[in-house]
């Protein structure tokens, strides 16, 4: 049965905009992305049958072009509608952090960082740049690696810091195997540029192990 025959109150688009969009379902929310649906199946069918496939809405979010689009009813117009929502929300994010105090919005810092890293298939380092306030001045990419490891060089991370004149810096690199807890390497590498920073005067408010679509703090667990 199409959705156009179903109840209005079922509906999700007339769902949304009488309940909000929190009332809706994930499939309920990929059938309004979608639009519509294939030869006998709607299109909450096919969200559905998305969310089986990819286990979860993050991980389909996260999804590479050729993964999304060998599903019925996904082609590349949706891929490319996803991704200018995803970068959305990234930048929306960021302007939330670059315009206020970083360190009162833990879940927006934490957020980004996650859209930002959970997708990728290999090893990134990188750094959220500060300035006295806890106002986001940049966010930068340092290190890259290969699926298990990179190299992290703590000069060249104080050399960054100094050309953004931050005053504070939160850390942040992926697991691609998908375990968010820190290894001892991590843990050494933490305090090795805590220590390094500090020499300039500048504070590490937290490092963050983004797996998935879980993040892990090494503030909250007490390891800074």
């Amino acid at each position: 049965m199409s959705i156009t025959e179903w109840p209005m109150d079922d509906r999700p688009r007339e769902k949304l905009l009488s309940k909000g969009p929190a009332a809706l379902s994930d499939a309920e929310l990929l059938a309004i992305f979608l639009r519509t649906g294939v030869s006998g199946r709607s299109a909450v069918d096919i969200g559905r049958q998305l969310l089986t496939s990819f286990g979860s809405l993050s991980a389909l979010c996260a999804a590479s072009e050729q993964e999304l689009c060998g599903h019925a009813g996904v082609g590349q117009a949706k891929f490319a509608q996803l991704q200018a929502v995803m970068e959305m929300a990234r930048r929306a994010l960021m302007e939330k952090m670059a315009s206020g105090n970083a360190l009162n919005s833990p879940a927006t810092v934490r957020e980004y960082l996650r859209l930002k890293l959970q997708a990728l298939p290999h090893e990134v380092f990188v750094a959220l740049f500060l300035d006295a306030q806890n106002r986001v001045i940049e966010f930068e990419e340092l290190f890259r690696g290969t699926l298990t490891q990179t190299s992290v060089y703590p000069r060249e991370i104080v050399k960054r810091v100094l050309h953004h004149n931050a005053a504070s810096v939160i850390l942040a690199h992926n697991h691609p195997s998908g375990a968010a807890e820190p290894s001892h390497a991590d843990e050494t590498l933490t305090q090795a540029l805590k220590q390094a920073l500090a020499l300039v005067d500048v504070r590490v408010l937290d490092h963050f192990i983004v797996a998935g679509s879980g993040v892990l703090s090494f503030a909250e667990r007490g390891l800074l």
